[in-house]
């Protein structure tokens, strides 16, 4: 069925999508799912986040741990001690969302193997021919 038949028009498909994809695009991103499943464990410190999420920056680090924060997804604590101790730690819409990022880990552990088959067997077959002359 084609578009002109629904009545729907692209506008109104994207202003519905665009806000749904903007937080898919925030919490999906490399960075916010490794923090989340980090601080699903419980109260986590900044320095912890930074040394056992292998490349991440400081500097990427702190936005996006900001952004997950104005998203309402971790809340920040800072005690008052000297020096500062900052923690961070998941808001309930985030452990349930947690819920559904280790579903998709578990899913992606059990299939692993069976995407990089397929990669190769794709590649293989999808070789460009050699430029031989």
């Amino acid at each position: 069925m084609s578009q002109r038949n629904t009545g729907v028009t692209v506008q109104a498909v994207n202003a519905h999508a665009c806000p749904v994809r903007e937080v898919l695009d925030r919490v999906a991103g490399k960075w916010s799912v490794q923090i989340l499943v980090a601080a699903a464990r419980g109260p986590i410190r900044f320095t912890e986040l930074e040394r056992g999420i292998e490349g991440i920056s400081r500097r990427m680090l702190t936005l996006t741990l900001r952004n997950l924060e104005r998203d309402g997804l971790v809340t920040r604590t800072v005690h008052p001690t000297v020096p500062p101790k900052v923690e961070y730690e998941l808001t309930p819409v985030a452990h349930e969302l947690n819920d559904t990022l280790q579903r998709l880990t578990d899913w992606a552990e059990r299939n692993r193997v069976y995407v990089a088959e397929a990669r190769a067997a794709y590649d293989a077959e999808h070789r460009p021919e050699s430029l031989d002359v």
